[in-house]
């Protein structure tokens, strides 16, 4: 099953393995360098299907640090379209973030969010105008078209981890009175108004999704019923794909073993329509077996093994006795 293909529209992934998106605080104005280049290449070199580059900025002051990559010029394109080649010339499919960290960026004295309520160890916020929030909703889109001139396959919206769609759907951090606040049809009508404008420029033939963060992990914030509400209020079609996630809106850090967000992928699985990448802390490819065998979602992902283990599909395959083809310069490797 883990190494058994998957369509999403128009991307077919050879197996089940996705890289997960990790911010690598190594880029220079928002552009791809040669470790980018490296360090995503050597993963679909290893055998990860579908690699997803890190959160992406949309806008400069959406940057969660002054180091990390961007889409917000078309200066920036060129660079991407070196990534994605790379990518590809290993089999792999490219994926791409896209993303505004709110009143998480840690690097600009622009700081805004829904609210005028700040993260913890940052600095107050200010509200964002409406004219604001139609500006962010733009560049998505725009940031968009640039991924598909770029040469990426997937587009994963960031709505997680406490950054700016986050920022709106939950009642911890959003405390407007328009339509934007309020109840959870306004809170999350920002995250709508940016998956449409996102498809205004990315083909309904090509899959899009979204990275969500399950709970808050709070009594007054989300809870996954909450976001299982938010999924299937979404539109029929606007999105293909759920990347499951939990916290990020406070300070919070729930205890992690293999598999500790499963149970949240699990429980969306069983009650939306859509493709859903599941994970956490998973190191072992039985297990990781066992989860797809069971339905507990469609796929994996893997962050802090594979930045340890590149090629660590390798060994999984080898556990789960299937043959995986080698590349023909690494076959001695195969016994």
């Amino acid at each position: 099953m883990l190494f058994s293909p998957l369509k999403i529209k128009d991307m077919e992934l050879k197996n089940r393995l996705v890289l997960a998106p990790m911010c690598m605080y190594s880029a220079k104005e928002g552009f791809v360098n040669d470790f980018h280049i490296i360090h995503y290449a050597a993963r679909a070199l290893g055998q990860i299907a579908l690699i997803i580059v890190e959160a992406t900025a949309v806008l400069e002051n959406g940057q969660i640090t002054k180091n990390d990559l961007g889409l917000w010029n078309d200066e920036q394109i060129k660079s991407f379209r070196w990534l994605t080649k790379r990518i590809k010339l290993f089999e792999g499919k490219a994926g791409i973030q896209l993303a505004h960290a709110g009143r998480k960026a840690k690097d600009t004295k622009d700081l805004f969010a829904p609210s005028s309520v700040s993260h913890e160890g940052y600095q107050t916020p200010k509200a964002m105008t409406t004219e604001e929030i139609e500006t962010v909703v733009l560049a998505f889109q725009e940031a968009a078209k640039r991924a598909l001139l770029a040469g990426f396959d997937f587009i994963e919206i960031h709505a997680a981890h406490g950054y700016l769609i986050h920022e709106f759907l939950s009642p911890l951090s959003n405390k407007r009175e328009d339509q934007y606040g309020g109840s959870l049809e306004n809170r999350m009508r920002f995250l709508i108004e940016v998956l449409k404008a996102v498809r205004e420029e990315w083909p309904f033939t090509k899959p899009l999704g979204i990275r969500i963060s399950a709970t808050d992990y709070d009594h007054h914030g989300l809870a996954l019923k909450d976001v299982i509400e938010i999924l299937n209020l979404i539109p029929e079609g606007l999105i293909d794909v759920v990347n499951v996630s939990t916290g990020g809106i406070t300070n919070y850090q729930p205890a992690s073993y293999p598999g500790y967000q499963m149970s949240y992928a699990n429980k969306i699985k069983a009650n939306t329509n859509y493709i859903v990448l599941g994970g956490g802390l998973i190191k072992d490819g039985v297990y990781a077996n066992d989860l797809l065998k069971a339905a507990e979602c469609d796929l994996i992902y893997f962050g802090r093994l594979a930045l340890r283990e590149p090629s660590f599909p390798l060994r999984f395959a080898k556990q789960l006795n299937y043959d995986l083809p080698y590349l023909k310069q690494y076959e001695r490797a195969k016994e």
